[in-house]
């Protein structure tokens, strides 16, 4: 349970934007939205390796 401790003449905008940030901050809406649909380790696994062959590929031609 997140506790967002609100001071005084502190406006209720910028408390929620405290509270959104370290929601996101914990993890807990990416862990959500993975148990959304099962997905076989083995599609995990081949999802990791073409992102890491996409972002080296990116580094690769940002170093020419």
């Amino acid at each position: 349970m997140l506790i967002i401790p609100i001071k005084d003449g502190e406006n209720i905008e910028r408390a929620l934007k405290r509270y959104k940030r370290k929601f996101d901050k914990t993890g807990n809406r990416k862990a959500l939205h993975s148990r959304k649909q099962f997905i076989k380790p083995s599609i995990q696994k081949r999802a990791r390796l073409q992102k890491a062959q996409y972002v080296q590929q990116l580094q690769d031609q940002e170093a020419i």
